[in-house]
Protein backbone atom coordinates (compact mmCIF):
# COMPACT_ATOMS: atom_id res chain seq x y z
CA UNK A 1 0.00 0.00 0.00
CA UNK A 2 1.13 3.59 -0.53
CA UNK A 3 2.46 5.47 2.30
CA UNK A 4 0.60 8.66 1.34
CA UNK A 5 -2.82 9.43 0.28
CA UNK A 6 -1.18 12.31 -2.00
CA UNK A 7 1.86 13.54 -3.88
CA UNK A 8 2.66 16.18 -5.06
CA UNK A 9 5.68 16.38 -8.40
CA UNK A 10 6.72 20.01 -8.99
CA UNK A 11 8.95 20.33 -12.09
CA UNK A 12 11.36 23.53 -12.45
CA UNK A 13 13.81 24.78 -13.88
CA UNK A 14 15.61 27.80 -13.16
CA UNK A 15 12.77 27.75 -10.29
CA UNK A 16 15.17 29.10 -7.37
CA UNK A 17 13.00 32.91 -6.70
CA UNK A 18 9.77 30.92 -7.28
CA UNK A 19 9.57 27.86 -5.94
CA UNK A 20 8.94 29.45 -2.30
CA UNK A 21 5.36 29.96 -3.60
CA UNK A 22 3.92 26.35 -3.76
CA UNK A 23 6.71 25.14 -0.92
CA UNK A 24 5.36 27.80 1.68
CA UNK A 25 1.60 27.02 0.30
CA UNK A 26 1.81 23.41 1.22
CA UNK A 27 3.26 24.12 4.38
CA UNK A 28 0.13 24.90 5.37
CA UNK A 29 -2.02 22.79 4.14
CA UNK A 30 -5.21 21.47 6.10
CA UNK A 31 -4.08 18.10 4.77
CA UNK A 32 -1.06 16.52 6.51
CA UNK A 33 -0.63 12.60 4.62
CA UNK A 34 1.04 14.12 2.03
CA UNK A 35 4.65 14.12 0.05
CA UNK A 36 6.10 16.59 -1.87
CA UNK A 37 8.36 15.65 -5.03
CA UNK A 38 10.26 18.52 -6.84
CA UNK A 39 12.57 17.22 -9.91
CA UNK A 40 15.14 19.76 -10.58
CA UNK A 41 15.62 19.34 -14.49
CA UNK A 42 19.47 20.99 -14.53
CA UNK A 43 20.17 22.60 -11.58
CA UNK A 44 20.92 26.57 -13.12
CA UNK A 45 20.31 29.05 -10.36
CA UNK A 46 20.59 27.18 -7.35
CA UNK A 47 17.44 25.12 -7.06
CA UNK A 48 18.86 22.47 -5.08
CA UNK A 49 19.86 24.72 -1.97
CA UNK A 50 15.99 26.51 -2.09
CA UNK A 51 14.65 22.96 -1.93
CA UNK A 52 17.09 21.77 0.52
CA UNK A 53 16.58 24.85 3.16
CA UNK A 54 13.13 23.26 3.23
CA UNK A 55 13.99 19.63 3.16
CA UNK A 56 15.95 21.00 6.47
CA UNK A 57 13.09 22.73 8.20
CA UNK A 58 11.45 19.20 8.30
CA UNK A 59 7.76 21.14 7.88
CA UNK A 60 7.31 19.02 4.85
CA UNK A 61 7.76 15.37 3.48
CA UNK A 62 9.66 17.16 0.96
CA UNK A 63 12.36 14.82 -1.23
CA UNK A 64 14.37 16.11 -4.47
CA UNK A 65 15.60 14.77 -7.21
CA UNK A 66 18.19 16.50 -9.49
CA UNK A 67 18.55 15.89 -13.12
CA UNK A 68 22.59 16.35 -14.54
CA UNK A 69 21.33 17.88 -17.23
CA UNK A 70 18.14 19.72 -19.30
CA UNK A 71 16.10 16.45 -20.05
CA UNK A 72 12.78 18.73 -20.54
CA UNK A 73 10.01 19.14 -18.18
CA UNK A 74 7.93 15.94 -19.36
CA UNK A 75 11.24 13.87 -18.29
CA UNK A 76 11.00 15.73 -15.03
CA UNK A 77 7.13 14.72 -14.77
CA UNK A 78 7.47 11.30 -15.49
CA UNK A 79 10.33 10.92 -13.12
CA UNK A 80 8.28 12.06 -10.65
CA UNK A 81 5.14 10.67 -11.03
CA UNK A 82 7.08 7.48 -10.66
CA UNK A 83 9.00 8.11 -7.16
CA UNK A 84 6.02 8.96 -6.17
CA UNK A 85 4.64 6.41 -2.83
CA UNK A 86 0.73 7.58 -2.92
CA UNK A 87 -2.51 6.59 -4.29
CA UNK A 88 -3.66 10.27 -5.76
CA UNK A 89 -0.60 12.28 -7.78
CA UNK A 90 -1.17 15.88 -7.79
CA UNK A 91 0.53 18.03 -10.68
CA UNK A 92 1.81 21.62 -9.70
CA UNK A 93 4.26 23.65 -11.07
CA UNK A 94 7.32 25.90 -9.32
CA UNK A 95 5.49 29.13 -9.48
CA UNK A 96 1.53 27.85 -8.35
CA UNK A 97 0.10 29.63 -5.30
CA UNK A 98 -2.40 27.31 -3.69
CA UNK A 99 -4.84 27.64 -0.60
CA UNK A 100 -4.55 25.48 2.08
CA UNK A 101 -7.51 23.41 1.52
CA UNK A 102 -5.66 22.33 -1.77
CA UNK A 103 -4.63 19.32 -1.33
CA UNK A 104 -7.75 18.53 1.11
CA UNK A 105 -10.34 19.60 -1.93
CA UNK A 106 -7.83 17.20 -4.86
CA UNK A 107 -8.54 14.41 -2.79
CA UNK A 108 -12.34 15.15 -2.16
CA UNK A 109 -12.90 14.39 -5.79
CA UNK A 110 -11.38 10.80 -5.67
CA UNK A 111 -13.66 9.34 -3.01
CA UNK A 112 -15.41 6.65 -4.63
CA UNK A 113 -14.73 3.96 -7.00
CA UNK A 114 -14.81 6.18 -9.93
CA UNK A 115 -11.75 6.70 -11.86
CA UNK A 116 -11.55 10.69 -12.06
CA UNK A 117 -8.70 13.06 -13.60
CA UNK A 118 -9.52 16.14 -11.56
CA UNK A 119 -8.59 19.69 -12.89
CA UNK A 120 -7.99 23.26 -11.84
CA UNK A 121 -7.13 25.97 -13.57
CA UNK A 122 -4.93 29.17 -12.56
CA UNK A 123 -5.44 32.67 -12.62
CA UNK A 124 -2.67 34.30 -13.66
CA UNK A 125 -0.61 37.07 -11.75
CA UNK A 126 1.61 39.25 -13.78
CA UNK A 127 3.71 42.38 -12.97
CA UNK A 128 2.60 45.59 -13.98
CA UNK A 129 3.81 45.44 -17.98
CA UNK A 130 2.97 46.92 -20.81
CA UNK A 131 2.22 43.19 -22.05
CA UNK A 132 -0.26 42.77 -19.08
CA UNK A 133 -1.77 46.26 -19.85
CA UNK A 134 -2.29 45.51 -23.19
CA UNK A 135 -3.01 41.62 -23.18
CA UNK A 136 -2.43 39.38 -20.57
CA UNK A 137 -5.47 40.61 -18.15
CA UNK A 138 -8.02 40.40 -20.52
CA UNK A 139 -6.82 37.21 -22.20
CA UNK A 140 -6.07 35.07 -19.02
CA UNK A 141 -9.61 36.54 -17.69
CA UNK A 142 -11.21 35.12 -21.40
CA UNK A 143 -9.64 31.80 -21.42
CA UNK A 144 -11.15 31.11 -17.44
CA UNK A 145 -14.87 32.34 -18.69
CA UNK A 146 -14.40 30.09 -21.60
CA UNK A 147 -13.55 27.38 -19.65
CA UNK A 148 -15.68 26.75 -17.44
CA UNK A 149 -18.59 26.89 -20.42
CA UNK A 150 -16.76 24.12 -21.98
CA UNK A 151 -18.52 20.82 -22.58
CA UNK A 152 -17.91 17.26 -20.42
CA UNK A 153 -16.26 16.47 -23.85
CA UNK A 154 -13.92 19.08 -24.49
CA UNK A 155 -12.41 19.23 -20.85
CA UNK A 156 -9.49 16.94 -21.94
CA UNK A 157 -8.83 20.41 -23.48
CA UNK A 158 -7.84 22.04 -20.10
CA UNK A 159 -5.41 19.22 -18.79
CA UNK A 160 -2.44 21.34 -17.14
CA UNK A 161 -0.37 22.41 -14.22
CA UNK A 162 -3.08 21.81 -11.58
CA UNK A 163 -4.31 18.43 -11.99
CA UNK A 164 -4.35 14.87 -10.20
CA UNK A 165 -5.35 11.33 -10.91
CA UNK A 166 -4.88 8.23 -9.26
CA UNK A 167 -1.57 6.58 -9.35
CA UNK A 168 -2.85 3.86 -10.98
CA UNK A 169 -4.40 5.81 -13.61
CA UNK A 170 -1.33 7.22 -14.65
CA UNK A 171 0.35 3.58 -14.98
CA UNK A 172 -2.71 2.87 -17.08
CA UNK A 173 -1.74 5.31 -19.30
CA UNK A 174 1.83 5.18 -19.72
CA UNK A 175 2.85 8.67 -17.89
CA UNK A 176 3.25 11.76 -20.28
CA UNK A 177 4.67 11.46 -23.87
CA UNK A 178 8.45 12.46 -23.72
CA UNK A 179 8.18 13.26 -27.48
CA UNK A 180 6.99 16.91 -25.80
CA UNK A 181 10.54 18.27 -26.06
CA UNK A 182 8.96 21.50 -26.83
CA UNK A 183 6.78 24.07 -24.52
CA UNK A 184 3.48 22.89 -24.82
CA UNK A 185 1.10 20.09 -25.42
CA UNK A 186 2.27 17.59 -23.15
CA UNK A 187 -0.23 18.04 -21.04
CA UNK A 188 -3.08 18.08 -23.58
CA UNK A 189 -1.86 15.18 -24.64
CA UNK A 190 -2.96 14.05 -21.32
CA UNK A 191 -6.06 15.09 -20.62
CA UNK A 192 -6.82 13.06 -24.41
CA UNK A 193 -5.24 9.70 -22.86
CA UNK A 194 -6.97 10.24 -20.08
CA UNK A 195 -10.46 10.85 -21.56
CA UNK A 196 -9.70 7.91 -24.37
CA UNK A 197 -8.87 5.74 -21.37
CA UNK A 198 -12.90 6.41 -20.26
CA UNK A 199 -11.56 8.13 -17.03
CA UNK A 200 -14.06 10.65 -15.87
CA UNK A 201 -12.99 14.20 -16.01
CA UNK A 202 -14.08 16.93 -13.94
CA UNK A 203 -12.92 21.13 -13.93
CA UNK A 204 -13.33 22.05 -10.37
CA UNK A 205 -13.68 26.10 -9.96
CA UNK A 206 -13.21 25.83 -6.78
CA UNK A 207 -9.40 24.01 -7.50
CA UNK A 208 -8.16 27.48 -8.95
CA UNK A 209 -5.33 28.49 -7.77
CA UNK A 210 -2.52 31.64 -8.29
CA UNK A 211 -0.36 31.14 -10.84
CA UNK A 212 2.56 33.63 -10.80
CA UNK A 213 3.41 33.31 -14.38
CA UNK A 214 6.40 33.39 -15.95
CA UNK A 215 5.25 35.17 -19.61
CA UNK A 216 5.51 38.06 -18.80
CA UNK A 217 6.26 40.31 -21.90
CA UNK A 218 5.25 39.98 -25.16
CA UNK A 219 8.35 38.03 -26.68
CA UNK A 220 8.39 35.32 -23.55
CA UNK A 221 4.83 34.60 -24.90
CA UNK A 222 5.04 34.43 -28.43
CA UNK A 223 8.28 32.54 -27.92
CA UNK A 224 6.12 29.86 -26.01
CA UNK A 225 3.23 30.40 -28.80
CA UNK A 226 6.00 29.24 -31.66
CA UNK A 227 7.25 26.24 -29.46
CA UNK A 228 3.41 25.29 -28.71
CA UNK A 229 2.46 25.67 -32.42
CA UNK A 230 5.46 22.97 -33.32
CA UNK A 231 4.59 20.69 -30.34
CA UNK A 232 0.77 20.82 -31.83
CA UNK A 233 1.98 18.80 -35.02
CA UNK A 234 3.31 16.09 -32.60
CA UNK A 235 0.01 15.93 -30.94
CA UNK A 236 -1.86 15.74 -34.78
CA UNK A 237 0.14 13.03 -35.62
CA UNK A 238 -0.55 10.66 -32.54
CA UNK A 239 -4.57 11.81 -32.06
CA UNK A 240 -4.80 12.18 -35.83
CA UNK A 241 -6.08 15.45 -37.69
CA UNK A 242 -9.37 15.20 -36.47
CA UNK A 243 -8.64 15.66 -32.83
CA UNK A 244 -8.47 19.48 -33.52
CA UNK A 245 -10.17 21.95 -35.15
CA UNK A 246 -7.62 22.93 -38.27
CA UNK A 247 -5.99 26.24 -37.97
CA UNK A 248 -6.43 28.58 -41.03
CA UNK A 249 -6.72 32.33 -40.12
CA UNK A 250 -9.22 34.13 -42.76
CA UNK A 251 -9.67 37.83 -44.28
CA UNK A 252 -7.49 40.38 -43.58
CA UNK A 253 -6.91 39.41 -39.60
CA UNK A 254 -5.44 35.77 -41.34
CA UNK A 255 -3.41 37.43 -43.91
CA UNK A 256 -1.73 39.65 -41.40
CA UNK A 257 -0.60 36.57 -39.35
CA UNK A 258 0.11 34.54 -41.78
CA UNK A 259 2.41 37.01 -43.51
CA UNK A 260 4.08 37.31 -40.18
CA UNK A 261 5.21 33.98 -39.74
CA UNK A 262 6.96 33.92 -42.47
CA UNK A 263 9.92 36.06 -40.80
CA UNK A 264 9.73 34.61 -37.23
CA UNK A 265 12.37 32.63 -35.93
CA UNK A 266 13.28 32.44 -32.28
CA UNK A 267 15.11 35.38 -32.91
CA UNK A 268 12.78 37.88 -34.96
CA UNK A 269 10.39 36.74 -32.13
CA UNK A 270 12.11 37.94 -29.37
CA UNK A 271 12.58 41.36 -30.74
CA UNK A 272 9.03 42.13 -32.89
CA UNK A 273 7.92 41.20 -29.02
CA UNK A 274 9.96 43.69 -27.43
CA UNK A 275 9.17 46.55 -30.16
CA UNK A 276 5.45 45.60 -29.37
CA UNK A 277 6.01 45.84 -25.97
CA UNK A 278 7.75 49.41 -25.78
CA UNK A 279 5.48 50.81 -28.39
CA UNK A 280 2.16 49.13 -27.36
CA UNK A 281 1.33 52.15 -24.31
CA UNK A 282 1.09 54.80 -26.89
CA UNK A 283 -2.14 53.18 -28.43
CA UNK A 284 -5.21 52.71 -26.92
CA UNK A 285 -5.66 49.09 -24.76
CA UNK A 286 -7.83 48.04 -27.84
CA UNK A 287 -5.43 48.55 -30.64
CA UNK A 288 -2.31 47.57 -28.35
CA UNK A 289 -4.12 43.71 -27.63
CA UNK A 290 -4.53 43.65 -31.68
CA UNK A 291 -0.72 44.21 -31.48
CA UNK A 292 0.37 41.62 -29.07
CA UNK A 293 -2.23 38.97 -30.40
CA UNK A 294 -0.73 39.45 -33.70
CA UNK A 295 2.41 38.40 -32.73
CA UNK A 296 1.36 35.90 -30.55
CA UNK A 297 -0.78 34.31 -32.76
CA UNK A 298 1.44 34.72 -36.03
CA UNK A 299 4.21 33.07 -33.57
CA UNK A 300 2.11 30.59 -33.13
CA UNK A 301 1.20 29.78 -36.64
CA UNK A 302 5.43 29.92 -37.88
CA UNK A 303 5.68 27.09 -35.19
CA UNK A 304 2.74 24.76 -36.89
CA UNK A 305 4.17 25.85 -40.43
CA UNK A 306 7.47 25.41 -39.87
CA UNK A 307 8.43 23.27 -36.98
CA UNK A 308 11.65 23.38 -36.96
CA UNK A 309 11.77 27.17 -36.09
CA UNK A 310 11.27 25.96 -32.61
CA UNK A 311 14.77 24.49 -31.49
CA UNK A 312 15.02 25.14 -28.11
CA UNK A 313 14.24 22.72 -25.19
CA UNK A 314 12.09 24.12 -22.24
Amino acid sequence: MPHFKAAVIIPTRGGASKLHFPLEALQQQTEKNFQVLVVIDGDVDGSAAVVQRYIDSGRLNLSMIVFDENKGRVAALNVGYRAADAEILIRCDDDIEMKPDYIEKHLSFHNGTAEKGVMGLVHNIYPDTPHARAYGYYRDSKFREDAYKASAARLWNFWAANCSMPASTFKKVGGYDERYRRYGWEDVDMGKMLQDAGVQLILAPELEVNHHIAATTTASRARRALHSGASRQIFLAKHGIDALPPVNPAGVWGIAVKTVAIVLTETSVQKLGNLVDKISDRFPVKISEKLVALVVESASYAGIKYPARARKIF
